[in-house]
């Protein structure tokens, strides 16, 4: 098989492979994030996290809340916060590590 061939055929099974996800269901959140559901309830609330709906109403969360969800309880254990006290300071915290990227990127220019 010539390698011209062997990469048409490469590009062939990769245009029918599905596309790679970066939601995650319900079960798996709680599973991932290590959260009692009445605090993810709570967080969705709060409008911190946005889940999005499948046709059959089965929630989809983003795998990247999932860091913000442990880095909001680390905080909200360790400094004995409230939920929306902890969740103010990880967008804070999230909002200066944007701002501190920005600044190392304008810096470069």
């Amino acid at each position: 098989m010539t390698t011209v061939r062997l990469q048409q055929l490469l590009v062939k099974v990769e245009n029918n492979l599905p596309e790679l996800s970066d939601q995650i269901v319900y079960k798996q959140f709680l599973e991932y994030s290590a959260v009692n559901g009445d605090v993810l309830e709570e967080l969705i609330d709060l409008g911190w996290i946005v889940p999005a709906k499948t046709h059959a109403e089965e929630l989809l969360f983003k795998s990247k809340d999932v860091m913000r969800v442990q880095k909001l309880i680390r905080l909200y254990n360790d400094l004995e916060l409230s939920l929306s006290g902890a969740s103010i300071i990880v967008d804070l915290l999230e909002k200066i590590d944007c701002l501190e990227k920005e600044v190392a990127r304008l810096n470069k220019e």
